[in-house]
């Protein structure tokens, strides 16, 4: 099997290309599109724990911190304990992170927008099944810890 004949080969190509065209809009702003994944994933009324964001946003701890670490640097975020957790972190956006936040989601919104207007919904809809399909199969281990039986 070709490379071009996989799923993952297209998905990873994809992605690549998605987040280059995110960071060079995101480079715009002084921002990374990483920046622009946090300010996105976290609640500008009532924040979000530090520990949910990693597995929300499908990245890794170090990853997340050294980014939470630069957005505090940036005035983007701000840190404050978890009334309801005494360990616990909430992360809120500040009103510069507002901001940024509304130009991040331009940035996302602008995108979906330019995607399916060059499609037809049914493209879509399908792309939306492949994708789940895909992700129900990994969540349940179905690809190398069963025997896989084909549903042809």
């Amino acid at each position: 099997m070709k490379p071009e004949e996989t799923i993952d080969f297209h998905i990873k190509r994809t992605w690549q290309s998605i987040a280059k065209m995110y960071n060079e809009e995101a480079g715009k702003y002084g921002a990374t599109m990483a920046i622009g994944f946090v300010l996105l994933n976290v609640d500008p009324k009532e924040g979000t724990p530090s520990t949910s964001l990693g597995p929300k946003m499908g990245i890794e701890a170090t990853s997340l911190s050294r980014v939470l670490k630069n957005m505090q640097e940036q005035g983007l975020i701000e840190r404050r304990p978890n009334p309801k957790d005494g360990r616990g972190v909430l992360i809120f956006l500040t009103d510069f992170g507002k901001e940024k936040r509304a130009d991040a989601k331009r940035a996302v919104v602008r995108f979906n927008e330019v995607v399916f207007s060059e499609l037809p919904k049914q493209k879509v809809k399908h792309f939306f099944e492949v994708t789940e399909t895909i992700n129900e199969l990994i969540s349940s281990k179905k690809v190398y810890t069963q025997a896989y039986e084909p549903n042809d």
